[in-house]
């Protein structure tokens, strides 16, 4: 700006020349000087255009950031779904991967029940063995394993691959699979509205290693215990979890936040939700 200025003055003190000396070196001088201050008027606007760029860059990257960022999570110290609760009993005693299942779909809008998901479900067809002291079983992770239906026959219940599978049935594109995550990453998806499916155990607590046992699966020895459950969690605080529990019928149940969690966590960590719209 100040190289502007003393061309602007040389512009002015070139016409003030004109009147005392020829027209023709007069009117060169004015030329030539108005040729300049033209030239770096025309350089300055470039440069001021070009300042304007690099300040709008920056709101232009945030905006196109926002609008390409597959999810946008908002933390809450503290959030309660209205999931609808739905009870395994009398007709599935092991059925309450699929019910949990049920609510969350139900919950996505999702006209499905229990018993159509139980049906649909995976299972793993190997069969109840007992040899030399070695339990042999299928494996949960590849499907159901055992009498979904009656606690008279062997049995235990399905883990999330499975689970994810159906789902992505009725949801394609929109189910998520947030097993191995912390349970901080569980409480952004509930922050934004979206219920998590979750495997826990009965006890909603850490269980002693005398409440697991071992099988022989034909994908390898597997760590089972039958107080193995499922739930759909609903909301936290500080303090508590929240949570539809199949076999109570209870919705909104509670538990002790950090017990809750290491349950959790023995179990593999495992947890499928819904992508928020």
């Amino acid at each position: 700006m100040l190289i502007f200025t003393i061309f602007l003055a040389i512009a002015i003190l070139a016409v003030s020349v004109s009147l005392f000396f020829r027209p023709k070196r007069s009117r060169l001088l004015l030329n030539i000087a108005l040729f300049f201050t033209l030239l770096l008027l025309v350089k300055t606007q470039w440069q001021e255009l070009k300042g304007d760029e690099q300040i709008v860059s920056p709101i232009k990257q945030s905006l196109l950031s926002e609008k390409t960022s597959p999810e946008t999570f908002s933390d809450q110290s503290s959030v309660l779904l209205d999931v609808p609760i739905i009870r395994q009993l009398p007709e599935l005693p092991r059925g309450c991967e699929v019910t949990s299942l049920a609510m969350l779909l139900q919950y996505a809008g999702v006209d499905v029940d229990k018993m159509t998901l139980a049906k649909q479900v995976k299972k793993d067809p190997t069969p109840y063995q007992k040899k030399n002291g070695q339990t042999y079983f299928g494996h949960p992770n590849v499907g159901f394993v055992g009498d979904m239906y009656s606690l008279k026959n062997p049995g235990l219940g399905v883990y999330h691959k499975p689970i994810r599978q159906l789902a992505e049935m009725y949801l394609p594109n929109r189910i998520v699979d947030l097993t191995g995550s912390d349970f901080e990453k569980l409480q952004q998806y509930l922050s934004n509205g979206s219920p998590v499916w979750v495997i826990t155990n009965a006890t909603y607590k850490k269980l002693p290693k005398s409440a697991f046992r071992q099988w022989q699966t034909p994908h390898g020895a597997i760590e089972i215990t039958y107080y193995e459950h499922s739930v759909v969690v609903t909301g936290y605080n500080e303090q508590f979890v929240y949570f539809n529990d199949p076999l109570s019928g209870e919705k909104n149940k509670k538990a002790p936040k950090s017990e809750f969690i290491d349950a959790w966590v023995q179990m593999g960590r495992q947890a499928i939700t819904i992508k928020p719209q």
